[in-house]
């Protein structure tokens, strides 16, 4: 596997690491206390932003390993395109988890709406949200965000 391929699913797997934690310390009495965090505080917001560049950083791992870069200016959305339009719409993503798994556990295209969603949180929950009132999309965030980077890191393996 080539080594910028495994420093962006590394990186994935930081993000997933950061958001676990942020997610523990939003929710541990005993680990606030720790760090000295008011009672109130929670990190959700952050989990959300973590779990998104762990979706982001696979893809552009993936895409990597079929010689597909992306650069700025605007590599969030270019680098969901070339993910839609090298993997999803060709069906080799498809076609490479049925090869894993044998019977779909996750389609493609349900890859392809994880990212947008999360792309979309990322912004939405970020910018426009109370930090408590977010522990719910966290949640989802990170549990999308570990079943993005897990298929990715499989198929990746494989090619």
């Amino acid at each position: 596997m080539d080594s910028m391929v495994e420093i962006f699913l590394e990186r994935a797997n930081n993000e997933i690491f950061a958001a676990e934690s942020l997610k523990r310390l939003s929710e541990e009495a005993k680990s606030k206390e720790e760090f000295r965090l008011p009672g109130k505080i929670t990190f959700y917001s952050s989990v959300i932003s973590h779990s998104y560049y762990a979706i982001f950083y696979s893809a552009k791992a993936i895409l990597l390993a079929k010689n597909i870069r992306t650069f700025a200016p605007e590599i969030h959305k270019k680098t969901f395109d070339r993910f839609k339009e090298n993997l999803v719409d060709t069906g080799i993503l498809d076609a490479k988890l049925l090869e894993i798994y044998r019977t779909i556990i996750i389609r493609a295209d349900e890859m392809l709406e994880i990212f947008k969603d999360e792309k979309w949180k990322r912004g939405n929950f970020t910018y426009n949200t109370i930090p408590q009132a977010n522990k719910e999309p966290a949640e989802d965030s990170l549990r999308n965000a570990k079943l993005f980077v897990s298929n990715i890191m499989k198929v990746t393996e494989r090619m």
